[in-house]
């Protein structure tokens, strides 16, 4: 079992492969794929056939959006996968993911976050917006149920 923030990377790494499908910048995220399942050879040409059979769904789907989100399962894990038994291709995998979420088309970007709370503790996040959280005295969870969620400005 991989530790949580190499499964982070898995989910993470996934989640940009298939973002970029279809776009531009797909030629150079494939070969980035590519050398990062460069340990057997054998893996590298399944690899390779289902990077170009993801790459043929998406194009061809009427939702593009929709066949990438099915596809971010099995990409998790492939890369967890990768992680397990190479866990040193995680910088590599790091490198790709900068590199290719450079080059896609802002509509394409996306963004993982994990927030973990533990012991009784409290997680307040937000990504590309704004958090407004109003308590009242005394209490820290004054105002709020147990298992309540909290509004964010997105």
């Amino acid at each position: 079992m991989l530790d949580e923030a190499l499964t982070t990377l898995a989910m993470t790494g996934a989640t940009t492969i298939v973002a970029a499908m279809a776009t531009q910048a797909w030629q150079a995220t494939r070969t980035g794929v590519l050398q990062l399942f460069h340990h057997d050879q054998t893996q590298q040409t399944t690899i390779t056939a289902q990077l170009d059979g993801d790459a043929v769904l998406v194009t061809e789907d009427d939702d593009a959006d929709g066949a990438r989100r099915a596809l971010v399962s099995s990409w998790k894990l492939r890369l967890e996968k990768l992680l397990r038994q190479h866990p040193d291709a995680a910088d590599e995998l790091r490198a790709l993911m900068a590199e290719v979420q450079a080059e896609l088309p802002q509509s394409q970007q996306r963004w993982v976050q994990n927030n973990t709370s533990h012991d009784h503790g409290t997680v307040f996040a937000v990504q590309g917006g704004n958090l407004h959280l109003h308590k009242g005295p005394g209490d820290p969870d004054a105002g709020f149920e147990r298992g309540s969620h909290r509004t964010t400005d997105r």
